[in-house]
């Protein structure tokens, strides 16, 4: 966890230096996330992976399992690195799960959602974009 003003560029490398932690004996695909939160903590996640597969987690979870863990409950952004354990890294998109997940804690239209191959080279989504017509807390309230 780090407090700080940072920049999307910054967020990629918390994330490339979560994906080391990875566990990912199964799949080899090495994936590493950091979220800002709105009060500027960052929280970091790598995947974590099982043999029996239902139980793996994602790297975005992960990150926003230890943050809503420590009160966090308002984000900003995410950066998210993936790639095989040769270093190579390609543009990583979040699971529906993940996006889910994200639908919970993060404003729909303004949340952005960094994808990396690099500090340099990243594209960047809202949430909207990348979860049209999500289902969120406020379709259950009246």
């Amino acid at each position: 966890m780090e407090k700080t003003t940072i920049n999307e560029s910054k967020l990629i490398e918390l994330a490339i230096e979560a994906r080391q932690a990875s566990y990912s004996p199964y799949s080899n695909f090495m994936v590493g996330a950091a979220i800002l939160t709105e009060s500027g903590k960052v929280y970091t996640g790598c995947n974590i992976e099982n043999a029996a597969y239902t139980p793996t987690n994602c790297a975005e979870r992960t990150a926003f399992f230890k943050a809503v863990s420590e009160r966090e409950r308002k984000f900003k952004s995410i950066a998210i690195v993936g790639g095989s354990k040769d270093g190579l890294l390609d543009f990583c998109a979040p699971c529906g799960v993940c996006r889910q997940v994200m639908m919970e804690f993060c404003d729909y239209d303004n949340f952005k959602i960094i994808l990396g191959k690099s500090k340099d080279e990243y594209k960047v989504y809202t949430l909207k974009d990348l979860l049209p017509m999500g289902f969120g807390p406020e379709n259950l309230s009246d």
